[in-house]
């Protein structure tokens, strides 16, 4: 029986009492090494072990879900390539199988998810900073963040740049990745006012006046080119936080006005269609929240700026634009009310011109939320990790993303920043201190990369958010959503209860052939575990649970 037909049952009753589990799971640390990516498949093991009576003391929480009420459609999770795969897909040989598959594997085997199956993957269309004198801009202690591009200073392009990069997009193609976002942090640097990937142009656009066509040109062909090498080119986004000059040493970029940022798409919308593609043009992201709805309008208030048919930037009617905003989450996260209000401003917004919202950048680069649970220092990698579902859930659910993707996928840690901006932690051999990646090195999946699992493996394109009503905290909350053809119920739940679990009692209808549950905790990393019907389901203290109703 498929869900669908349950849909007209109407909302689902659930009891939630305190629970736990004592199964520590298993580490993630790995040395370098790894097998082959899986090939995608359906996220559920029919043979995992069907999992034991809870041993707690049990207290009854009332929440009902309503799949016949949905909310957004989403559109996928994801994390950009910025700034180490190209160097680590080149040469670490000997780890980036393992580094792909725990990116990108949508298979289940033994009851272990071998990835977190992201849908969106984000392309650096870098201005070709590595291969200009001086660095292009970028200093020597960041020669890492220096970028190769496809076209050379000479006018002729050369499809055997960027192997890191092309490398770990086949891998994601190969695992079933639906999306991938190409996406610009600088022009090119024969195309800048001052030949570098950096800017001395303050709040205007170090791109030269006379060659927005030819950059719009060169991106629309790195679309067309690896669309014809089959990989699904959805999205270009050619401009990154506009709202910052850029004009420092440590990476590719450059500041925009609204009005360039539209000449540029104008321009590129041109591009597109010469090349006969249907690849879309994203446009925003900003460098907070705010910025979408407020501030000068010369770089801010971008939903106005692009949306309103008054507006002098306006693009909402070329053929190529998404109907979307972009914006980064920054600095707009310290605690739970403030997240939620900034959020509901951007919501606001963009239903008033009717646009949908897109995440497309995000790590704990700010100083500690007053909510987290105490300072860098003295917090767990977990505790970072858990408060991402913080933002993940009121992104979703008070901005209404459609689109959900971390920063940078994998990164090396220093400062004693534990994994505050990365997936995957990457140690070359020399050491974390050591800018040399070019000699292989060890790996790590970090707790950031299972909780963002927790929504990206099962949580898929298609999927519709569906009306969950609980008594909501800042402790305890929750998102559902219901697949295209009704046939899965998922449900990811947050709770914060470092000494309570809970127990989920939901009556099923006839033709339900299975619950799962898969669980991150400091100890656990998406463990499954199978539920008979009948059994109540238990979510762990202090955890990250995904709930997946098969029928």
């Amino acid at each position: 029986m498929k869900f669908n037909k349950f849909l007209l049952c109407g909302a689902i009753a659930l009891s939630l009492c305190a629970c736990g589990s004592d199964d520590p799971g298993e580490s993630t640390k790995r040395p370098a090494g790894g097998d082959e990516p899986d090939k995608p498949e359906t996220p559920v093991d029919p043979d995992a072990v069907v999992s034991p009576k809870p041993a707690f003391t049990l207290a009854t929480q009332q929440i009902s879900v309503d799949p016949s009420k949905t909310y957004q459609e989403m559109e996928g999770f994801g994390a950009s390539d910025c700034w180490l795969p190209n160097w680590i897909g080149q040469y670490w040989s000997s780890s980036r199988l393992q580094i792909a598959n725990w990116l990108f594997s949508q298979k289940i085997s033994g009851g272990k998810p071998q990835g977190i199956g992201l849908s969106m993957w984000r392309v650096n269309l870098g201005a070709g900073t590595a291969d200009a004198p001086g660095g292009g801009g970028i200093d020597s202690d960041n020669a890492n963040n220096r970028a190769e591009a496809f076209l050379a200073t000479g006018g002729n392009y050369d499809w055997t740049k960027c192997a890191g990069q092309r490398w770990f997009m086949e891998q994601a193609k190969n695992n079933g990745v639906e999306s991938f976002v190409l996406f610009s942090n600088s022009p090119l640097v024969q195309y800048t006012k001052n030949g570098q990937g950096r800017s001395d142009s303050k709040g205007q656009s170090n791109l030269k006046d006379d060659c927005y066509d030819d950059y719009a040109a060169y991106m629309a062909e790195v679309a067309a080119h690896f669309s014809e090498e089959g990989y699904k080119i959805t999205h270009i986004s050619p401009v990154n936080e506009p709202q910052y000059d850029w004009d420092g040493t440590a990476q590719e970029g450059s500041g925009w006005q609204n009005t360039q940022v539209a000449q540029l798409a104008r321009e590129l919308d041109k591009a597109l269609d010469s090349q006969g593609l249907n690849t879309l043009i994203s446009l925003g992201e900003t460098a907070d929240w705010t910025a979408t709805y407020s501030g000068e309008k010369g770089r801010k208030n971008t939903i106005d700026a692009f949306f309103n048919p008054a507006s002098e930037a306006y693009v909402g009617d070329l053929k190529h634009i998404a109907r979307h905003i972009g914006g980064h989450s920054y600095w707009t996260f310290d605690n739970w009310n403030e997240m939620r209000n900034v959020r509901r401003n951007v919501k606001t917004a963009a239903d008033a011109r009717g646009i949908a919202v897109w995440q497309t950048e995000w790590s704990m680069l700010d100083k500690e939320p007053s909510e987290l649970s105490g300072t860098y220092d003295q917090v767990s990698e977990f505790d970072i990790a858990q408060y991402m579902s913080r933002i993940i859930h009121n992104d979703i659910t008070m901005a209404g993303c459609t689109s959900w993707s971390y920063w940078t996928a994998m990164s090396v840690e220093r400062w004693s920043q534990k994994n505050r901006f990365e997936l995957i932690k990457t140690t070359p051999s020399g050491g974390n201190y050591s800018n040399d990646f070019t000699s292989g090195g060890s790996i790590e999946a970090t707790p950031n990369l299972w909780v963002l699992g927790n929504y990206s493996l099962f949580v898929r394109p298609g999927y519709k958010r569906c009306d969950l009503t609980l008594k909501e905290s800042k402790d305890f909350f929750g998102t559902a959503y219901v697949a295209p053809d009704g046939s899965r119920l998922v449900l990811v739940i947050t709770n914060y209860d470092k000494q309570r679990g809970v127990n989920l009692d939901m009556p099923l209808p006839s033709g339900a052939k299975a619950v799962y549950t898969y669980t991150t905790t400091a100890d656990k990393t998406l463990r499954q575990e199978r539920f008979n019907t009948a059994d109540k389901v238990f979510v762990d203290p202090a955890s990250v649970t995904t709930v997946v109703y098969e029928f």
